[in-house]
């Protein structure tokens, strides 16, 4: 008899093990590492080999109550230079397609509207083109955007109408007085058909305070997928107004191959010369491995006349 409980006992407590681990959810560890070599006409080095890897933790799992609950954090090597650790973008979500879902980013998040403000051509102004990005009170930055980033608070609506997501932020207010509200609207209900319109703000920041607007569109026709957009970005403080217009044009050759083209203008209201920025890229996919080459050409980098640069890329990246 005594064997007998000891059998039951042991088998009443692996049952409690995997029900705890069921409600807890599972931990999953992935990652990627990429290596790019780069030639810029503007480079005293010439040609430079950048590297970069990252690893994610996440987890998810479902409550008694039906909620689900989602986190995820970066451990990240290059972060550790500008902040003294590696623990990079993190965030948790608790929801359900009923009630919607509530998601804290204590890091690195991007609100309602700044998320959808990649450009129709993939933000090809962000290719080591020598565009300021550093300065926040410069004339010559690349494209703005309302606030985002830490203690930022996103929360999905639950679907209303099918093919219509939507999503509305706040950026919490930080000893530097910013903060920020946004919303953003995504509605793919026809096949082949994206239109999306974001909204947001950035309050208190000096030099900077202004609203944003996006809309964007792409329809994809077969392997052919043709894409617009434009951001503009409306200063409340020192009225330099910038609108960003892009178009793009992919086409997948097949499951492993895709050619895109892309074009993107910046304009600043007090600039007589606009940012051109005009690419395209060639990607090779098998597995968990992507291989890319890409050309990037800028005229009136820093909207400085006759201020033009180009480059190239060779990229590799693997994901696991």
């Amino acid at each position: 008899m005594n064997n007998l409980k000891k059998i039951g006992l042991t088998a009443l407590a692996g049952s409690l093990v995997a029900t705890s681990v069921a409600y807890a959810g599972e931990l999953s560890v992935s990652g990627s590492a990429s290596m790019s070599v780069q030639n810029n006409s503007q480079s005293a080095a010439g040609k430079n080999v950048k590297m970069g890897n990252s690893v994610y933790l996440t987890g998810a799992g479902e409550t008694d109550g039906g909620l689900n609950v989602a986190l995820s954090f970066e451990l990240d090597q290059g972060f550790a230079a500008g902040s003294g650790g590696v623990y990079d973008n993190h965030f948790v979500s608790v929801g359900n397609d009923t009630l919607g879902t509530l998601t804290v980013h204590g890091h690195g998040g991007s609100n309602s509207a700044a998320a959808l403000d990649t450009t129709a051509a993939g933000d090809l102004w962000d290719s080591t083109l020598g565009i300021n990005t550093t300065a926040a009170s410069s004339t010559r930055m690349a494209p703005l955007a309302s606030t985002s980033g830490d203690n930022l608070v996103v929360y999905t609506l639950p679907s209303m109408v099918d093919g219509l997501s939507v999503g509305v932020s706040s950026q919490l207010a930080t000893t530097g007085g910013s903060a920020s509200t946004a919303f953003g609207l995504t509605y793919a209900g026809v096949d082949g058909l994206s239109v999306s319109y974001g909204q947001g703000d950035s309050e208190g920041v000096t030099d900077v305070s202004g609203d944003q607007t996006i809309m964007k569109a792409s329809y994809a026709y077969g392997p052919i997928t043709v894409s617009a957009s434009q951001n503009d970005f409306d200063h409340t403080t020192n009225k330099i107004d910038q609108r960003v217009t892009s178009y793009g044009l992919s086409y997948t050759v097949s499951d492993a191959i895709s050619v895109s083209y892309g074009e993107e203008t910046i304009d600043r209201a007090l600039e007589v010369t606009d940012i051109e920025v005009s690419g395209y890229s060639v990607a090779y996919t098998t597995g968990g491995m992507t291989v890319s080459v890409a050309s990037v050409k800028a005229d009136g980098v820093d909207h400085v006349a006759n201020a033009d640069n180009e480059m190239w890329k060779l990229g590799l990246s693997l994901a696991f």
